[in-house]
């Protein structure tokens, strides 16, 4: 048999329920991996080997008791689990127990999985690289120099390293699609309002998304209806999702004559080039679209993000500055310069700017664009030490319209490096049309093999 670490979230689930592998070996597997792997990655915060397994036991004493029945995972470190150390990335909440568990986990918990561990994530979640002052930075399986993307670092690092089958993580400046595009995993940033984040630790209220990261878009859809759906705890919840019964050649994709074609790596411009025409030959239409001004539209996130991130903050930064890491601590002070003024005119445009999109887009179930303008920097020079500001920037230069506008995205493993660095795509879809995404990607991937493509295990 594939080593079990190495089967997709299906494949493990299958084989749990089929009795072809008991759940204690898939877990000992999963955690011996991640236990021999984690020093060179530093993609796992804690481990709960002892939990897990006991988990594991009781699952195979049990009959099936839902689709994930058996299979352990670990998420970021940002999903509350009942009396365990929920860390959100900080020394400020090394001995946060939070009493009860985030909605999503025990909406996996209904469907038969356990959390093996918690996962790396930038400080509170304000950061694209993987940096945190506190743990240390994540690292790139597929080189360890380079950075992970952030801020669902260990999500990324882990999935590809074959640690966890998949991974929850949210997405509110691109923290889903920006550790999938660098770690060459598939990520799905849910639409607005479809996945609750009651007992997800909060970073900006009107932009804050739960998504995944897993191997493909099959695991992706398999995984979505497990956590999405209305829930009383948080009121955003409740958002219209609609299924899609169309096959991918029924649909047509979009590209924009703008912004997300400017200044692009060599190989993330071929990588974009070769996913139009993989489309094309798929039969979906591909047609150029001329969008409304993203980086207004960008921007706007930037002004939400940073005054909503700095009121949360707001306590914690005047009783415990210096528990705060200086980059977490000074994006988080640059918050409270923003006039309230510019915070509720950001606000307020929101609407007729996706009004505006969805107009552009026409007859189009997509956007494709590239997820980051270059493959996964150094994690020396992405350093907020050694002024890179401006790299750090535009690591998320093409992330921040699709949560601005509250769409879903599907960051798709698309290519690689001359030096063997994962790239990727990202499909940009209408709101709570998650569904077709996953179409689009699924047949993607049934046409390549950018997603099969593993990391070289350390010797």
């Amino acid at each position: 048999m594939t080593d079990p670490a190495w089967l997709t979230l299906r494949e493990a689930a299958a084989a749990v329920r089929d009795r072809r592998l008991s759940s204690r070996e898939l877990t000992e597997a999963v955690l011996a991996r991640a236990r021999r792997l984690n020093p060179r990655l530093n993609a796992v915060i804690s481990f709960d080997d002892e939990d897990a397994l006991a988990a594991a036991d009781r699952a195979d004493a049990t009959a099936p008791s839902g689709p994930l029945h058996g299979v352990p995972l670990a998420h970021k470190d940002m999903f509350h689990r009942a009396g365990k150390v929920v860390t959100c990335g900080s020394a400020l909440r090394r001995g946060f127990r939070p009493p009860d568990a985030a909605h999503v986990l025990d909406r996996l918990a209904g469907a038969g999985a356990f959390p093996w561990g918690a996962l790396h994530m930038v400080e509170f979640a304000f950061g694209v690289t993987g940096h945190n002052a506190a743990f240390g930075p994540a690292r790139n399986p597929h080189d360890p120099s380079r950075i992970t993307g952030g801020s669902s670092s260990g999500s990324g690092a882990a999935v590809a390293a074959g640690l966890s089958f998949a991974s929850l993580g949210s997405d509110t400046g691109g923290s889903v699609r920006l550790p999938s595009h660098f770690c060459g995993v598939t990520g799905l940033k849910t639409s607005f309002g479809l996945v609750s984040r009651a007992g997800a630790m909060p970073l900006s209220a009107s932009l804050d998304t739960i998504g995944a990261l897993a191997r493909d878009a099959a695991d992706l859809r398999l995984l979505l209806p497990l956590i999405a759906g209305a829930d009383p705890r948080d009121p955003a919840t409740g958002a219209p999702w609609r299924k899609d019964a169309r096959a991918a050649k029924e649909m047509t994709i979009g590209v924009a004559d703008a912004f997300y074609v400017e200044d692009l790596h060599p190989a993330v411009a071929r990588a974009c080039d070769a996913a139009i025409e993989t489309f094309r030959a798929l039969g979906v239409r591909v047609r150029t679209v001329r969008l409304p001004d993203q980086r207004a539209f960008s921007a706007a996130a930037v002004t939400i993000l940073g005054s909503e991130a700095a009121a949360l903050h707001r306590n914690g930064l005047r009783d415990h500055a210096d528990l705060y890491g200086p980059q977490t601590r000074a994006r988080l002070l640059n918050g409270f310069a923003y006039p309230a003024a510019l915070y509720v005119d950001a606000l307020r445009a929101r609407g007729p700017g996706l009004a505006a999109q969805i107009e552009a887009m026409d007859a189009c179930d997509a956007i494709l664009a590239p997820t980051a303008p270059f493959p996964a920097p150094a994690i020396a020079e992405t350093d907020v030490a050694t002024g890179a500001e401006a790299l750090i920037a535009d690591v998320s230069r093409f992330m921040r319209p699709v949560n601005y506008l509250g769409l879903p995205a599907l960051a798709l493993p698309a290519g690689a490096s001359d030096a063997g660095l994962p790239v990727g795509v990202q499909l940009m879809g209408r709101p709570g049309r998650d569904d077709a995404l996953l179409t689009l990607g699924e047949a993607f991937q049934a046409a390549t093999d950018h997603h099969l493509r593993r990391p070289r295990d350390p010797t």
